[in-house]
């Protein structure tokens, strides 16, 4: 399954006047495409902080102290502002626990709708011609070294670049005009309620916006057979518009409006042309055009393009892309042996004998990344940047450590010379050099894994899927190119958004402020907003804690029916794990900054092994359960003084000596399924569940049983 974002060893800490809280500590975990991963823990448990983190929000006292955050190529921890302006919204969204912090209480609900499509919209359309030429520049070259000619393979790719300016041009006349009928559609609408009301005013104006908006649909590939009628109707609308206002009789008018709105919306549901297939046809193609459905043209000129350019392309697009997988197999190779002995060095050796070979090991790796993938290997495309980094560290650690060390010996001392007892000392602020060091390792044997395992799928690799998903990201990013986001189309798709998300009356809510919506329904409008940009990863911060019980329900809902229909990866934060139990695919509890517990839902919640999330079952309410539900005793611990040992320790009533003293390892339950608890060690004693959980496992077991068997 693919990874859409990677969280490696992610630590992070605030600088606060009493100290530095350590707020995430050394946590990782994986989201997959079309998943949802809960992550679940009491307030402070780090859950937030995570999540900001991933979009590059973190307050300005931050200190990102380790890990990565990997997404398409990129480590969002070491990314610009200005990169993130290009992630944030687009490719990941974010739905805040209370709606109102995410809309603007004077500004109308259409004009934050559709703010932030109008604003990147042009840049989108730059990115898209970016990544068409450069992408397809690359491919002509692998085709080129393939093939061991460059005449014929020039002469495809000089073809392919033609026709694709003719279909965007097409494509171009197509949206402008299907947009003009769109937006005379809606004005129809709105002067047919009005003259329906008898409150139709400004008759002239708003009449001749019709005619106008009318006018300009009439490209052949939206209005066609009725074009004339269509001009007859344009004309007779104006005609007599003055006498019909005077008289205060529009019928005339009204019959001309419903016939112009029953050509448009015709025009509109007969389908949208194949403009790839269409703009070769039109650019090298011989004989009439064909007549009939759109559904019978596109399949005529599919056919043609297949017969007379694509076949031919694909076979020599296929051995390019094949020579190039190939050429970066071997730099891969490469690299693995590079990477082999980087890690042999380090491990038998300091980290200054490591040093005179990072630029070498740097450039096999940058030179393993092969730039035509459509996924990019984050592993691989963000290794320099880290291993670089790590190396600065170190450095640093080297430089200020015997500084550091003295100043907190000193508030030691200070400390030991009060006259009060309770006079705590933070720890000391150092780089510990050793984990650097073991983060260095871990990096390397990381991509040196996902190196091996490369190397073992190229026997099966399918280069014609990915020849066909490489075609797909060029037609893709020409489309791309020519999709203008005007005012009135960012209004239509602010209407579907808030049709999607279930708000009733759309137009009439479009003009409406904040305060007019309930709880609920300001939500549904945040969920719009999200989704406005078709994001790829959408992280929900505790949605629903602000609403009742019912608007709750009806709000996950909606975010699960949207991940299926988008394929959306979510990343849910929560406290409640009553919330997630029918959404999520896969859950991480969270405590005191780490991962305690990590498994699929069925795991974490039928086989439960971490006490905390013993802790947070026995306090979920539900309808069934009559025994007295067990709060959680004592509060999260002070991070400025983080334990020694488990954080839980001191509010776990099956604590044993070792959990004061040790930080337990992650101890694996199944594969997928691990917690980090002394309680799994081989030595210790066995210890069940409380009877409030098993008794609820045990109910919720007996439930699905039955449920099958019906």
């Amino acid at each position: 399954m693919e990874k859409k974002l990677q969280v490696r060893h992610l630590r992070i800490s605030f600088r606060t006047t009493a100290g530095k809280v350590q707020a995430v500590r050394d946590i990782s975990f994986d989201l997959h495409k079309g998943e949802t991963m809960a992550i679940v823990g009491e307030s402070g448990s780090g859950k937030s902080v995570t999540s900001k983190a991933i979009l590059g929000i973190l307050a300005g006292n931050a200190i990102v102290e380790g890990g990565e955050i990997l997404y398409d190529g990129q480590d969002l921890l070491k990314i610009s502002e200005d990169d993130f302006y290009r992630l944030r919204g687009d490719k990941i969204a974010m739905i805040f626990q209370d709606p109102l912090s995410s809309l603007n209480p004077i500004m109308r609900i259409g004009k934050q709708l559709t703010e932030a499509m109008l604003l990147k919209g042009k840049a989108r359309q730059r990115s898209s011609k970016e990544n068409f030429h450069n992408k397809l520049n690359l491919l002509e070259k692998l085709m080129q070294q393939a093939a061991g000619t460059d005449a014929a393979v020039k002469e495809k790719c000089d073809q392919f670049r033609k026709f694709e300016m003719k279909h965007i041009e097409l494509e171009q006349g197509y949206n402008n005009a299907a947009e003009a009928a769109r937006e005379a559609l809606e004005e129809v609408d709105n002067i047919l309620f009005l003259m329906e009301k008898n409150a139709f005013k400004d008759c002239g104006p708003r009449l001749r916006q019709v005619r106008d908006f009318a006018l300009r649909a009439q490209n052949p590939y939206v209005v066609s057979q009725d074009a004339e009628e269509l001009k007859n109707a344009c004309r007779e609308l104006t005609r007599g518009v003055g006498a019909q206002a005077r008289s205060g009789d529009f019928s005339r008018a009204a019959a001309q409006l419903k016939k112009i709105k029953e050509i448009l919306t015709r025009a509109l549901d007969k389908g949208e042309p194949d403009f790839f297939a269409l703009g070769y046809f039109q650019t090298y193609g011989n004989g009439a055009a064909p007549t009939g459905s759109v559904a019978e043209q596109n399949a005529f000129y599919a056919r043609y393009l297949a017969e007379h350019f694509l076949n031919d392309f694909l076979r020599l697009a296929e051995s390019g892309v094949a020579h190039g997988e190939q050429k970066y197999a071997q730099l891969r190779a490469q690299a693995l042996t590079a990477l082999n002995r980087g890690i042999e060095t380090l491990e038998k050796g300091t980290v200054e004998g490591f040093l005179p070979m990072t630029q070498e090991l740097c450039q096999a790796v940058d030179a393993s990344v092969n730039p035509l993938d459509i996924v990019k290997d984050s592993a691989a495309c963000t290794f320099s940047r880290s291993l670089k980094d790590f190396i600065a560290t170190y450095q640093e650690g080297k430089r200020t450590n015997g500084r550091k060390q003295a100043r907190y010996e000193r508030q030691v001392r200070k400390a030991e010379r009060s006259r009060k007892g309770d006079y705590k000392v933070a720890a000391a602020a150092i780089i510990d050099l050793d984990l650097v060091k073991e983060n260095m390792l871990g990096l390397m044997s990381r991509l040196r894994d996902h190196y091996a395992e490369l190397a073992a799928q190229e026997v099966a690799a399918d280069q014609t899927q990915r020849t066909q998903r490489l075609l797909d990201y060029l037609k893709e990013n020409a489309s791309g190119m020519v999709l203008k986001i005007t005012k009135q189309a960012a209004k239509n798709k602010a209407l579907k958004l808030m049709e999607e998300v279930g708000i009733s009356e759309p137009r009439k809510r479009y003009r409406q402020y904040p305060f007019e919506f309930s709880g609920g329904m300001r939500q549904r409008i945040v969920i719009a907003i999200a989704l406005a940009a078709n994001p790829d990863v959408l992280i929900c911060d505790e949605p629903t804690t602000a609403l009742d019980v019912t608007i709750q329900a009806q709000i996950l809902e909606l975010i699960n029916r949207l991940k299926a229909q988008r394929n959306l990866s979510i990343i849910f934060i929560t406290h409640d794990l009553g919330v997630v139990a029918n959404m999520a695919d896969r859950i991480a509890v969270m405590y005191a900054g780490k991962i305690v517990e990590y498994g699929t839902a069925e795991e974490v919640f039928y086989s439960p092994a971490h006490p905390y999330t013993w802790a947070l079952l026995s306090s979920m309410p539900d309808l069934e359960t009559k025994e007295k539900l067990e709060a959680i005793p004592g509060t999260p611990p002070n991070m400025i003084y983080p334990p020694k040992g488990d954080a839980f320790a001191d509010r776990n009533r099956y604590a044993m000596k070792i959990d004061f003293e040790r930080q337990p390892p992650a101890f694996p339950i199944t594969e997928t399924h691990w917690a980090a608890t002394w309680l799994l060690h081989p030595d210790a004693p066995h210890v069940d569940p409380p009877k409030v959980v098993t008794d609820r496992i045990a109910k919720m077991k007996a439930r699905l049983e039955g449920e099958a068997n019906a």
